[in-house]
């Protein structure tokens, strides 16, 4: 392919810009589709969104809401899994921390 063929195909693949949207925007936006009687792709093309993004958020106010899959993490449970996942790799640095501080005073005790 050549230079122009690749510019060419840059411009068709490029990526969107990562956006961030608050939790009452999706809510409002997946409420459009539960109870609006609107399709995901219809609200994704009125709102600019990509459908992939609003499938998602819709399964997961699905899954908030009882109707997921067994096993599947509500979006407390997504939080608290991510925070207690946080706190345990900052103990287990702090862990090595001691583990070499401990090491380097029973040395210098000798």
């Amino acid at each position: 392919m050549d230079t122009l063929g690749k510019a060419y195909m840059g411009v068709l693949m490029a990526k969107r810009k990562r956006r961030a949207f608050t939790r009452e925007f999706k809510a409002e936006t997946v409420r459009l589709v539960l109870e609006g009687g609107k399709s995901i792709s219809e609200v994704a093309r009125d709102l600019d969104l990509t459908e992939s993004a609003l499938r998602l958020w819709v399964h997961q106010a699905k899954v908030d809401r009882g109707q997921g899959r067994p096993g599947e993490l509500t979006t407390a449970e997504r939080e608290e899994l991510h925070k207690l996942r946080r706190e345990n790799k900052d103990l287990r640095i702090e862990r090595e921390i001691l583990k070499k501080a401990a090491a380097f005073f029973a040395k210098e005790s000798k």
